[in-house]
């Protein structure tokens, strides 16, 4: 069936069988259970990109936190159009994303590129639509709100279902920061921030993490890898962020980090430094952030302000040398922290270490528009 919108009639629905997680990491999901995301009374979605890693998490995190919804239609190319998509027992066709796609449309997922999203964001704007977009389109636009909703979701406040309107999803590297920064920020103010980013695949696309599976096998088999989406050989190394490099010798990832948390913090004058690296992971982002602050914080006191921070858990045992890695929280929705230490460069208390890790498909990216959209009900 590849008509417009499909609503649901159900009310009982086994977990949806489009979810990849696992059982204990998912706190929505069970053999059996209700399914009160089904509700006339619901908004309409629509995911756009649907076919993509990113779009694809999307419907897993929808499904994972019965999001509520009397309808879902599924957008992507016109290549893509017809395919079959399973989401929550019901098999859906993939429409082609065109104009008249956002009529009747409450809320709309974006993520299918910046040029997608500059033509299409607005056409769905003019329908009446909410667009939480994630591509970096709209994200410096100072008319369009950069939202975290664990740091300032009071940037969204003037959005209103019904009414139209765009907010942006921050960059997968400035969310993942932000998620363990920002609590450290709003007792001691940061003055000074350096990032140093270990970037998975995940954050290239889907056709990245193919390749550096492929790329993988053909290494140990002795083969010369094959380098379609990045330039050099993925597998066994690691280079340079592939973004473009501007003439401040800066790469467009790292300046995304520098403008957006100035943004989301309201701050102009936070001092952010980046320097972004892809490594051979397949789908979550490290990065080692340096503080310094306005007021001092010792270590003891961050570790438990950041115990207490929502979507972060602390992973930070000393004696067994157990820290944060991606694998750990590959497919979950908390950003882990650790290696919490004072910064023995800077006098007294005025400086911290931290090491951070989060899923860049997940939080990163789909949980955090997801979160938004949640904020709009």
């Amino acid at each position: 069936m590849n008509t417009s919108t499909i609503p649901h009639h159900r009310l009982l629905a086994r977990t949806a069988t489009f979810s990849r997680l696992p059982a204990a990491l998912c706190p929505h999901s069970s053999p059996f259970t209700v399914r009160m995301s089904l509700s006339e009374t619901a908004p309409s979605l629509a995911v756009v990109g649907v076919t993509g890693a990113v779009g694809q998490e999307f419907l897993s995190v929808l499904s994972d936190r019965s999001f509520p919804y009397r309808s879902i239609k599924l957008l992507a190319s016109k290549r893509s159009a017809g395919k079959r998509i399973t989401f929550e027992d019901q098999s859906y066709g993939v429409e082609e994303l065109t104009p008249e796609s956002f009529r009747g449309v409450d809320i709309a997922l974006f993520s299918a590129g910046g040029s997608i999203s500059k033509e299409f964001g607005p056409v769905a704007v003019e329908c009446g639509s909410v667009v939480v977009d994630n591509s970096s389109a709209f994200r410096m636009d100072e008319n369009v709100p950069l939202v975290i909703p664990e740091v300032n979701p009071e940037a969204m406040a003037g959005v209103k279902l019904g009414k139209g309107g765009l907010i942006a999803n921050p960059n997968c590297s400035t969310i993942i920061c932000l998620m363990a920064a920002t609590p450290l920020h709003r007792r001691a103010k940061v003055l000074r921030m350096v990032v140093s980013t270990y970037q998975a695949a995940s954050g290239a696309g889907a056709a990245a993490m193919e390749e550096l599976e492929q790329q993988t096998r053909e290494v140990l088999e002795g083969k010369k890898p094959t380098c379609k989406i990045f330039s050099q050989q993925y597998a066994f190394n690691l280079f340079s962020h592939n973004a473009p490099v501007l003439s401040n010798g800066y790469n467009e990832e790292e300046m995304k980090l520098v403008k957006e948390t100035r943004k989301i913090w309201n701050d102009m004058n936070v001092k952010v430094t980046a320097t972004c690296i892809r490594v051979p992971v397949m789908r979550a982002h490290a990065e080692s952030i340096n503080l310094q602050f306005e007021t001092p914080l010792d270590e003891d006191t961050a570790r438990d302000i950041l115990r207490s921070a929502p979507g972060v858990v602390v992973i930070d045992d000393r004696n067994a040398n157990h820290f944060p890695t991606p694998l750990e929280v590959s497919n979950k929705d908390d950003v882990a922290v650790g290696r919490i230490r004072r910064d023995v460069s800077q006098d007294e208390n005025y400086g911290l270490d931290i090491f951070v890790c989060g899923d860049q498909i997940r939080k990163g990216a789909a949980l955090n528009a997801v979160q938004i959209a949640e904020m709009l009900l």
